[in-house]
Parts: structure tokens; C-alpha cells; sequence
């Protein structure tokens, strides 16, 4: 099994959906953690975004990485500021960085607001459904 944590700033938006849908994608072949550099809540419409591709993050909380409970197989950074100001992790830990845009930081009505997270949710399943795709899981 692998165990994959995603790090963001926020730990609200491109990390929550990351952790949702690599559970939805991995099954029981993963371990999925998400957290952040400054947790500050998950976003309603990352939950909203995720909702409609059937996956439930409303239960999903933000926190720091000091509270993930194990050390990862995997760390992907899902913005430049937490690939900066991610931690050392003991052991032999693959790191990768997924810069992705912050659809919280978007302007502009409802409609193109969640607009922005359904581009980012898909961008995520894209690249994650090429990452678990190529990974076995013991």
C-alpha cells in the first residue's frame, strides 16, 4: 500500500480534493493524507466540486503536517509556497510538485468561482488517475 500525503498552504481547496479523489481513484491501495503549511478549513466549493463527481470531503478537515499520522511513501506539493516550505520526511520519500492555481483566489460570480474548482478537481483526477494508474499498491 502507498502511502501518499498532498501539501498545500491552506490545506483547503487543491489538497482536500487531492485527498478525496485519490481515495475515490486508489481504493484500499492507498493511504491518502492531506494537510497544510497554514490549515485554515475546508472551502465549500472544493466540497461542492467534489460532491459532484460523487465524493463526499464534507467530513474532511484541515490540519497541520505534524498531525498526519504516518510517514508517507509520496509527498506531492500542490503549490509553489508548500514545495518551498515542505518538511523533510524521514526515509527514502518520493516528492513531486504539481503546481496548480488556487481556484479560492478566483473572482467573479458563484457560477465562475466553482468554475475555477472544477477545473482544478479535474486537472488533480487527471494526474493522479496517470500517477495511481502506474503505481502498484502491495
Amino acid at each position: 500500500m502507498d502511502r501518499i500525503l498532498f501539501l498545500c498552504t491552506g490545506n483547503s481547496a487543491r489538497s482536500q480534493m487531492a485527498e478525496g479523489l485519490a481515495r475515490a481513484l486508489g481504493g484500499d491501495r492507498v493511504e491518502v493524507w492531506s494537510a497544510g503549511i497554514e490549515p485554515k478549513g475546508v472551502h465549500p466549493l472544493a466540497v461542492r466540486a467534489m460532491a459532484e463527481r460523487g465524493i463526499d470531503i464534507s467530513m474532511q478537515f484541515s490540519k497541520p503536517v505534524s498531525a498526519v499520522p504516518s510517514d508517507p511513501d509520496v509527498v506531492i506539493t500542490l503549490c509553489d509556497n508548500a514545495a518551498d516550505r515542505c518538511p523533510a520526511f524521514p526515509g527514502r520519500v518520493a516528492r513531486l510538485h504539481w503546481s496548480l492555481p488556487d481556484p479560492a483566489t478566483v473572482a467573479g460570480t458563484e457560477e465562475e468561482r466553482l468554475a475555477a474548482f472544477r477545473a482544478t478537481r479535474s486537472e488533480i483526477e487527471s494526474r493522479l488517475a496517470a500517477l495511481l494508474g502506474g503505481r502498484r499498491g502491495t
